[in-house]
């Protein structure tokens, strides 16, 4: 089980897989948490969550960490790495198998197709070669919670996710055990994060309860979205920002978050920028719908092939 942390009363987190350069998404999720983290005189952490190492990419965390410092985005304690944390997620999954709440599943994804993907029971002949453990999820598992900017979300997980997966088949950990696990044992008390990630939310509380583990506060910020309505980190537009000219993007960064651009007129560095930022921060400007980024981009803030 997580070790008991140090509780502050604010203490959020910024969490990147290492898969690439970070880009203006991935800024507006971090200069978003580092705000509402500041705005409420709290701490705000960084974690690295390189648990997949089929899609991480050589040299990219330390890259992301360079990044966020040359944009004055610092964590204010050690900078963890999931992949340093195995015993962690294994004391876990262990205490919920030995409570029966956890159990081996050999169903692939096409044993499911009938089923819409939603695992409620192991399909009859299901004999993939190597297990997954799942999360038992019990009938009618309706978890809600209030988002600070969505409001009430409500979700059967048991309906529209089914058994959750915590171990893959192919040995690496899941994201949701993994970051309920490390939320908890880091002693983070608020997660903000983009949109996208909202209805794993409940789910997570769902394994937050049976972990018996605290339920950190909730916000989903805007997601921003190319053209096509594409969330930006899968699309062309995904471009990383340019660490030596810091100023144009987290200008863009502050609009994407629904701040007042003349609030950081005449910030000529880095960091008036970020007091500026801290003193002037509206939490309750900040949008709810994704946001195009044709219509932010000032053509200075992303490096170009």
């Amino acid at each position: 089980m997580p070790s008991t942390p140090d509780r502050t009363s604010y203490r959020g987190r910024f969490a990147p897989s290492p898969t690439g350069p970070l880009h203006v998404g991935s800024l507006i999720a971090a200069f978003g948490s580092w705000l509402m983290a500041r705005h409420a005189g709290g701490e705000w952490w960084i974690r690295i969550e390189d648990l997949d190492p089929p899609r991480e990419v050589s040299g990219a965390a330390d890259a992301q960490l360079r990044t966020l410092a040359a944009f004055g985005l610092v964590s204010d304690g050690p900078v963890v790495r999931q992949s340093a944390r195995h015993g962690l997620y294994r004391a876990a999954l262990d205490r919920l198998r030995a409570r029966g709440l956890a159990f081996p599943c050999r169903c692939s994804r096409s044993d499911l197709t009938a089923v819409g993907g939603i695992h409620r029971a192991c399909r009859p002949g299901a004999n993939r070669a190597e297990a997954a453990i799942r999360l038992r999820v019990p009938d009618r598992s309706r978890v809600s919670f209030d988002d600070v900017l969505h409001g009430r979300v409500e979700q059967d997980v048991a309906a529209t996710v089914g058994d959750v997966v915590l171990l893959r088949a192919d040995g690496f950990w899941a994201y949701q055990l993994a970051v309920v696990v490390d939320d908890a044992d880091q002693g983070i008390t608020h997660v903000v994060r983009g949109a996208d990630l909202l209805d794993s939310t409940p789910r997570q509380i769902l394994l937050q309860r049976a972990l018996e583990l605290p339920t950190p506060a909730y916000a989903h910020l805007p997601l921003i979205v190319d053209a096509g309505g594409q969330k930006l980190s899968k699309s062309l537009a995904a471009l990383p920002i340019d660490d030596a000219d810091p100023m144009p993007a987290l200008r863009l960064a502050w609009r994407a978050l629904g701040q007042r651009p003349d609030a950081l007129d005449d910030t000529g560095s880095v960091e008036r920028l970020l007091s500026r930022a801290v003193n002037v921060f509206d939490p309750g400007a900040i949008p709810r719908d994704p946001i195009g980024f044709a219509a932010l981009h000032n053509g200075a803030v992303i490096k170009h092939a």
